[in-house]
């Protein structure tokens, strides 16, 4: 699971990296699963055909909590496991496959409140898994997930902009920008009522915030040339941040 995360969601894999070992592969099974879902519509030359993906997916989570049989995939197997030792919530995948389907619609976000139920459903949730699979419970930790994972995933779409055509005429990245540090800065107001097991899953905040500073240099111009470089420091970044107790 680890090189499949490494090599295809490089953010996370970095970010489970600060977990304890015992949870790594919890957290590398979250994230590969979040990888097959995201990338059905990429997969698919129609929507049908991703709805029968999805549908798998649908199943196979729920032969998870029913004690169905186990399907043998290489995501599947270690999912199933995850799901099983740290009892996560089966709503948090449901709706997050939900939203993915809404992907083969090629449909616009036509307001930036749907844009964040969007990034609510397809990124937030993903942080409450990864917070159940670290053992934390708790409501402050969560209303941290909850801005987390919106200001990732805006954060993530606004880098996406000149590839996928879904945000809707009617949404300037500089309108998205400002949403997205609204909820980073929400997120960080948390900080000291949160335990520091919870960093691992929202140690993302600080690769949002490294991608919307670098945004607002640029003028908001998703196409700034300058944006197209990685972040070589990331990795240091995310450490500071462990060492320093902060997301």
């Amino acid at each position: 699971m680890a090189a499949l995360v490494r090599r295809h969601d490089h953010d996370r894999f970095q970010t489970a990296l600060f977990a304890p070992s015992r949870y790594r592969e919890a957290l590398f099974a979250l994230y590969a699963f979040n990888y097959e879902v995201a990338r059905v519509r990429e997969t698919v030359s129609e929507p049908m055909l991703g709805q029968i993906r999805l549908q798998w997916w649908r199943e196979s989570i729920a032969a998870a909590y029913d004690d169905g049989p186990l399907r043998r995939h290489i995501v599947v197997e270690p999912l199933t496991a995850a799901i099983r030792e740290h009892r996560l919530t089966r709503a948090h995948f449901e709706r997050l496959i939900d939203a993915r389907e809404g992907d083969l619609e090629e449909a616009s976000f036509a307001s930036l409140a749907a844009l964040e139920d969007y990034a609510e459903a397809t990124s937030a949730r993903l942080v409450y898994l990864a917070l159940e699979s670290l053992g934390v419970r708790d409501p402050a930790a969560e209303r941290a997930g909850f801005h987390v994972g919106i200001a990732y995933a805006l954060a993530g779409l606004l880098r996406a902009m000149p590839y996928r055509a879904r945000i809707g005429r009617t949404l300037v990245p500089a309108e998205i920008v400002a949403a997205a540090s609204r909820h980073l800065a929400s997120a960080r107001a948390l900080r000291a009522s949160i335990a520091h097991s919870a960093l691992p899953a929202l140690l993302p905040a600080v690769v949002a915030g490294r991608a919307l500073a670098r945004l607002r240099r640029a003028g908001c111009d998703r196409f700034d040339p300058a944006l197209a470089a990685p972040d070589a420091m990331q990795s240091w970044r995310l450490a500071i941040a462990s060492l320093r107790k902060r997301y």
